[in-house]
């Protein structure tokens, strides 16, 4: 899609680029034009009744960043039921490829369908590409730690078995939100040293950090460090 490559050209910055490719260095930095997210999100809502949004979903891969973090704002902002939720998710996961796109995705109506959604999240989780799976566990712990918390989340991703540092960070990541959440479900994962070191550690490290945990209960998440 020329013309919308060449109007995010013209809201490139060049310094705000040099700081992404720091954050993202798993992409080439001439990959990312540099545009600030408050002017992408307006540009995003310019084309939610533009003729040529549904040309530009379709037009996968997406040679830049930025075109892949407009198209996440997109389906953000389109997803208004499940089936059309997962179908644009479908096509677009496997194209997703660092994890700021991935954490962009943000699919509200979810909310509304814990089951069937917290079944393709299961689906989602056996993927071979990293930030479907990374997308997946995103998921869990915005949806899956609250009234639909589902206990058998944590062993499963306990046992997820990934050597890839995005994935482990998402996992570390909603181990420190289920413990600020669920902390009487997740702490036996801790005293049983169910988790690898690393991952232990880190979700530890996460928890300490976070506000939303009592100061005694950081204590004892102290003393089971590794």
């Amino acid at each position: 899609m020329e013309s919308i490559l060449r109007e995010l050209q013209a809201l490139r910055d060049a310094d705000y680029a040099a700081f992404q490719a720091r954050l993202i260095p798993n992409l080439p930095p001439e990959r990312i034009l540099g545009v600030r997210m408050p002017r992408l999100r307006a540009y995003a809502k310019t084309l939610l009744n533009d003729s040529r949004r549904a040309a530009f979903l379709e037009a996968l891969p997406h040679s830049f960043y930025d075109e892949n973090q407009l198209h996440a704002l997109l389906l953000n902002s389109i997803c208004k039921d499940l089936p059309q939720s997962f179908s644009l998710l479908e096509a677009f996961l496997p194209h997703v490829d660092n994890w700021a796109t991935c954490d962009t995705l943000s699919i509200r109506i979810f909310a509304r369908y814990p089951d069937p959604v917290y079944e393709k999240c299961l689906e989602w989780l056996q993927s071979p590409h990293c930030y479907t799976v990374r997308f997946a566990i995103d998921v869990l712990l915005k949806f899956y730690l609250g009234a639909e918390f589902r206990p058998e989340s944590l062993e499963l991703l306990a046992c997820l078995g990934r050597e890839e540092y995005y994935i482990n960070m998402a996992i570390a990541w909603y181990m420190s939100y289920a413990l600020a959440s669920q902390y009487e479900s997740t702490l036996p994962l801790f005293q049983q040293k169910r988790l690898d070191k690393w991952l232990h550690n880190k979700s530890i490290q996460k928890a300490i950090e976070s506000r939303r945990i009592p100061e005694e209960r950081k204590e004892t998440l102290r003393g089971l460090r590794r």
